[in-house]
């Protein structure tokens, strides 16, 4: 009687296998978000979220749907990062305070402003946002439908700014003053020192508040 030789053991495929990562929506923004920050609005997609995930693209799509969803969620979560801590008690104070949060949330990643801009994120992060500072314009005296147009306006104004500023970000700041003291420009050339990036921090106090009617910078 012959014995056959035995083969190699084999441990159990579950020994071996490597752990399955359970992906989730929130794993999907944040891998969102890494492209954003890495690369810039422009490469944030299903598919290359999907290539970092290390998954397939419809593994993605089915957290996030399509990839205006998946912008949604990213703006949402730039919202989410806003601290309501520490609000000063007085209205005005309060709607300048979180208007200025809110641009930094903004500034915090790259093209921030773009992102939020080309979204409509009626999602929790955003709209806490929005009644908080609602309430607050109220408080201070506003009625409800004041209110509602001056949030608009602040939030409009702060994303455009905030947009211009992060795209001239590298941007060289002499290519403007050329072109504005060589050409048949005045009130420009007078205007130039305003329209420096260094002047950003100072257009945004200023046009916030002008927006809410308090004093003016400058």
């Amino acid at each position: 009687m012959t014995n056959k030789q035995a083969g190699p053991s084999r441990a159990p495929k579950s020994a071996t296998a490597p752990p399955r990562v359970r992906l989730t929506p929130a794993a999907v923004v944040d891998a969102a978000l890494e492209l954003l920050d890495e690369e810039g609005l422009g490469a944030v997609t299903t598919r290359a979220v999907a290539d970092r995930l290390g998954v397939r693209m419809n593994t993605v799509l089915w957290h996030v749907k399509t990839k205006d969803r998946l912008l949604e969620l990213l703006a949402d979560a730039l919202a989410g990062t806003i601290d309501y801590e520490d609000l000063p008690e007085d209205p005005e104070e309060r709607a300048r305070e979180l208007m200025r949060r809110y641009r930094r949330s903004l500034l915090a990643h790259r093209d921030g402003a773009a992102l939020v801009t080309g979204t409509y994120a009626a999602e929790p992060h955003t709209l806490r946002f929005a009644d908080t500072l609602l309430s607050t314009l109220v408080v201070g005296g506003a009625t409800d439908e004041a209110a509602a147009w001056t949030l608009y306006a602040l939030m409009y104004f702060t994303l455009g700014l905030t947009q211009e500023e992060q795209a001239l970000a590298g941007v060289d700041e002499d290519r403007l003053r050329a072109a504005v003291t060589e050409g048949p420009y005045p009130a420009l050339r007078r205007a130039l020192p305003v329209l420096s990036p260094d002047a950003f921090p100072g257009r945004f106090e200023d046009g916030i508040g002008r927006i809410l009617g308090g004093p003016r910078a400058g």
